[in-house]
């Protein structure tokens, strides 16, 4: 019986113009994220190609390497385009010194402001808010809708367990509808390389576990709305307390954790540790100054006395930035610790959303997750060692957060030679990998498998004892 139940709700599905509406909707917009995505990605490319670019030619200007101005950016990558994460909200661009404090500037808001108030559309959007609410739509009266109509009654009236009915309706609920999303699904998929984005083995790995757990998100709010019909004797009430569930899951307790981890772990401001970090660097040179007065040369040649000059204010400088290094090094562990702890917080609060463990689950595949940030700022700050060895190897100093002294000649000399921006070391930015992404995100998949089972197992458990009078 369980069989004759599946195929008849296959049947019932696929004929349903509900099912023709949300299909077509759903088909819509799914083609237009991957198509949008693409865009996307091959516009922030081409922007990123221009901008290393320019930052060559700039170098590529100059005779010197001690006037070179040098910026690293954040390469995009196609998974970022697909599902956003943090990666429009963060800085892309970091300029580059030999030693101190960086930061990333620029951030995909700054060029788009308008996707600041709008956001993206992206496949975690679809999933997680559009297809969500679907699933209660098209499921919030599977079963006191029959009810209602007289179906049910009629088909109880043959031999028919309670089992076989309500599993063949979960069943053939979750594959009617996973299959009609699958094809637009495919037809993205297809668009990508059609369109000029080339993913790897290890990037189609990552998007095909996308996709499975939005269909596991999917159906764990299919089963949920077909768990509230089975509770309900109207479809008016299933459908009220299936909304007012969606909106508690996917709106209202995301940002309720936000605010509760906010109130219950104080993370110092970043303008207050900016600030201090600035009062500490005054107070340093205050100290200085009066060493840069007592200054007493050895000898009157003017060429030598610069040099003497230029050599103990580079002795100052350096001291300087190691107490500056030390103490910015010091109180941004501290920042770094409590951030980390209240999102760690905020993040285990929202867990018991489907909505936010898709979304965690989502990001990290696709590597736009809060660690996003982390990855980049930990590869400019392996980076910033190599270019500050290259620096001190050509100009014979680390430059970076201290003084710098140019001396500039009349003397007629031969025309200098302009740098070549191949010396340059390379700055590579290693994307997280299937194997990393999958292992970080291992918790949060296990977790929407067990909403499965829970939501799957509480309408099995409500139909059991339903009235179906």
């Amino acid at each position: 019986m369980f069989k004759l139940i599946f195929i008849k709700e296959l049947k019932e599905i696929i004929q349903s113009s509900r099912f023709t509406i949300s299909f077509a909707v759903c088909s819509v917009l799914i083609i237009l994220s991957f198509f949008m995505g693409a865009q996307n990605y091959l516009a922030s490319q081409a922007q990123y190609e221009a901008a290393v670019q320019e930052n060559r030619k700039q170098i590529a200007a100059n005779t010197e390497w001690i006037m070179v101005n040098h910026s690293i950016m954040l390469p995009p990558q196609p998974l970022m385009a697909l599902v956003n994460g943090i990666s429009n909200d963060i800085g892309r661009n970091i300029e580059m010194s030999g030693r101190g404090e960086l930061r990333a500037d620029n951030t995909r808001f700054n060029d788009e402001p308008i996707f600041a108030v709008f956001r993206f559309m992206d496949l975690e959007f679809i999933f997680g808010i559009v297809l969500s609410l679907f699933a209660i739509i098209f499921a919030y009266d599977a079963i006191n809708g029959e009810k209602v109509g007289g179906t049910l009654k009629l088909c109880f009236a043959n031999s028919v367990s309670r089992a076989s009915f309500i599993g063949g309706k979960l069943a053939g609920s979750f594959v009617g509808l996973s299959i009609a999303l699958l094809i637009p699904m495919l037809i993205g998929c297809t668009l990508l390389p059609v369109l000029g984005v080339q993913l790897t083995s290890d990037e189609w790995i990552r998007l095909g576990i996308i996709l499975a757990s939005g269909l596991a998100y999917f159906g764990l709010f299919l089963a949920l709305a077909i768990g509230i019909s089975a509770m309900t004797n109207r479809p008016s009430n299933s459908f009220l307390i299936g909304l007012v569930f969606w909106i508690f899951a996917v709106l209202i307790v995301p940002r309720a954790s936000v605010l509760i981890s906010g109130r219950m772990i104080d993370v110092p401001n970043v303008d207050d540790i900016t600030s201090q970090k600035n009062r500490y660097r005054t107070q340093l040179f205050e100290e200085d100054r009066p060493k840069m007065s007592s200054f007493k040369p050895e000898g009157t040649d003017p060429q030598n006395v610069m040099q003497q000059f230029s050599s103990y204010m580079r002795e100052l400088s350096s001291k300087r930035q190691e107490k500056i290094d030390a103490f910015t090094e010091r109180i941004n562990e501290d920042y770094e610790n409590k951030r980390r702890e209240q999102e760690k917080l905020a993040l285990n609060l929202s867990r018991v959303s489907p909505a936010s463990v898709f979304t965690l689950a989502s990001t990290e595949l696709a590597g736009t997750s809060l660690k996003l940030q982390n990855r980049f700022m930990d590869s400019a700050t392996d980076y910033q060692n190599v270019y500050g060895n290259f620096m001190q190897e050509k100009t014979g100093e680390n430059q970076g957060g201290g003084f710098r002294m140019i001396m500039i000649t009349t003397d007629d000399q031969e025309e200098p030679e302009y740098l070549d921006p191949n010396e340059m070391p390379r700055f590579e930015y290693k994307p997280v990998s299937a194997s990393m992404a999958t292992a970080s995100s291992m918790t949060d998949l296990g977790l929407l498998i067990l909403f499965n089972l829970l939501f799957f197992g509480g309408a099995f458990a409500a139909f059991l004892k339903y009235d179906l009078r």
